[in-house]
């Protein structure tokens, strides 16, 4: 379990890192544009995008409430893994080193 918290925390770092040298750097909707106009840049979104899905149902699994199951997809969305390793590194950290509680949240009860 330490060694997936380490990742999750190198994941919730890195992400930190390059979200702010995006938004500092970059201007979202030109660079948007040019990722979208090139075929591997939308072969790129579609995957991130069915990869954010698909965490978001583990997410909306664990969750006991509705709203904050919401919440997190939302945020899932909109700022990408840097949400999931948060989620994960929180996860993991309430999970009290059970695997089987890590993965099912309160349904592992």
């Amino acid at each position: 379990m330490k060694l997936a918290k380490a990742i999750a925390l190198l994941g919730l770092l890195a992400m930190t890192v390059v979200l702010i040298y995006g938004f500092t750097a970059g201007d979202f909707i030109e660079d948007g544009a040019e990722l979208l106009s090139n075929p591997w840049g939308i072969v790129s979104i579609v995957d991130l995008y069915v990869g954010f899905m698909l965490f978001s149902i583990w997410i909306v699994y664990r969750e006991e409430s509705v709203i904050r199951a919401i919440v997190w997809v939302f945020f899932m969305l909109v700022l990408g893994f840097f949400t999931g390793a948060l989620y994960t590194l929180i996860a993991l950290q309430t999970s009290g080193g059970d695997w089987r509680r890590f993965f099912m949240g309160n349904r592992a009860s």
